[in-house]
């Protein structure tokens, strides 16, 4: 599908340097209207709605939600994980790259950050019915996301009428930043603790593509943790399994295979 619209690498980087770095660094967000145009920014938005027709999109899980362990209550948007280059999804990969190229620019502008890869796209929609998410934060505990980038695709929104504005509770801070997801925007903040921030509740389909890019320093910490974590959690389970047999008399426990890996939506994605 030819996207007719240009976005220069030139403008991105005048995006990155004049407005994304400086705002990340003072204030601790940013967002940019008009990142696609009209053409690109609809394209993108019929193949979000086309996965939400499908049904491609389920419940999310609350950040921090860990091991398998679905924890739904506080949020209320259904979800699908894309890369960009599924069929039906050339328009969100188009978006991604842009993205990438932008956050390519302020990557050695902020303070030492590694950024070198992200994750898939998360495609979210947020139904109309009073759905929100609480307040929270999207990397409280280290597991490398770094930056969260999030492109709305709500056209003529009213937040009067239709409610879900992304509030940020800028740490340290007396006030409140008020996002209003209005269509071809794209909000850039810090995902650690800096930026607790909640969706209010939405009164109309609320749409948005969300990715998080990683510093690979903290990441690959976070997932030897995991790993570490895994380990154990394996050797109760065989423990356990074993005491169980012996209990029954049996001479020989089970097989005991580890616990099948998850499929890791926050999976490094190399920014090349």
């Amino acid at each position: 599908m030819p996207l007719t619209e240009q976005v220069t690498d030139a403008h991105l980087e005048r995006l990155a340097l004049e407005r994304v770095v400086p705002a990340l660094l003072s204030h601790g967000f940013c967002w940019v209207d008009g990142l696609l145009g009209e053409a690109a920014g609809d394209a993108v938005l019929d193949q979000v709605q086309q996965l939400h027709r499908a049904g491609a999109l389920h419940d999310g899980r609350l950040a921090g939600s860990v091991l398998g362990v679905q924890l739904r209550r506080g949020r209320g948007d259904k979800v699908a994980w894309v890369s960009g280059a599924e069929r039906g999804c050339e328009a969100i990969g188009f978006l991604l790259t842009l993205i990438d190229k932008m956050i390519s620019v302020c990557a050695s502008r902020l303070g030492g950050k590694e950024i070198r890869a992200r994750s898939k796209a998360m495609v979210a929609c947020y139904p109309g019915n009073g759905a929100g998410y609480v307040k929270h934060v999207d990397n409280p505990n280290g597991d490398g996301r770094v930056l969260t980038c999030t492109y709305y695709l709500n056209k003529n929104w009213n937040a009067e009428e239709h409610g879900g504005l992304l509030r940020i509770f800028p740490e340290g801070k007396s006030y409140v930043t008020d996002v209003h997801p209005l269509f071809d925007r794209l909000l850039v903040f810090w995902s650690d603790r800096r930026n607790p921030h909640e969706v209010q509740p939405s009164f109309s389909t609320r749409y948005a593509v969300t990715v998080w890019y990683f510093d690979s320093e903290e990441r690959a910490a976070a997932r030897r943790r995991f790993k570490d974590l895994q380990g154990k959690q394996l050797g109760l389970m065989m423990r356990r399994r074993l005491h169980r047999c012996r209990g029954r008399g049996a001479p020989h426990p089970p097989s005991l295979r580890p616990p099948s890996s998850m499929d890791d939506p926050l999976a490094m994605r190399s920014r090349d």
